[in-house]
């Protein structure tokens, strides 16, 4: 299986405060579109791994052959999901070290968010609003 090796989505600048502006969003989107596939894949490999052991448990051969096929359509789900992540070179699971390239940055990005300053120190908000005085 080969893919073409796009650029990574991800923050390339330090975040800036204002993060309501949108140029301050620049590589946002990527990172979104990215984080809800990864999302999406583990979603997937976990309903593969509940249907094996649901396999594992059932007795009744009717039973048996519906959890077989959800079975095989997660796997074909899990399959399509890894391979649109490989084609937009949000997943490198042949590339060892484009992988980790790719989680440093991924790292990089959630410590940036995480030290955002989202709420203001002062959040009074005397003056703010059109209210009588007190």
């Amino acid at each position: 299986m080969s893919y073409e090796k796009k650029p990574v989505n991800a923050i390339k600048k330090p975040m800036k405060n204002d993060y309501l502006e949108l140029e301050n969003a620049e590589g946002m989107p990527g990172l979104v579109d990215s984080t809800i596939a990864l999302n999406f894949l583990l979603s997937a490999k976990s309903g593969i791994r509940n249907c094996a052991i649901a396999l594992t448990e059932i007795a009744d051969p009717e039973a048996r052959t519906e959890v077989r096929n959800m079975l095989d359509a997660a796997i074909d789900l899990h399959t399509q999901v890894s391979e649109l992540m490989m084609n937009k070179g949000w997943f490198h699971p042949y590339h060892v070290r484009e992988q980790f390239k790719l989680d440093t940055m991924s790292a990089q990005a959630a410590v940036q968010i995480a030290n955002l300053q989202l709420f203001p120190g002062d959040t009074s908000r005397l003056g703010t609003f059109a209210t009588p005085n007190y």
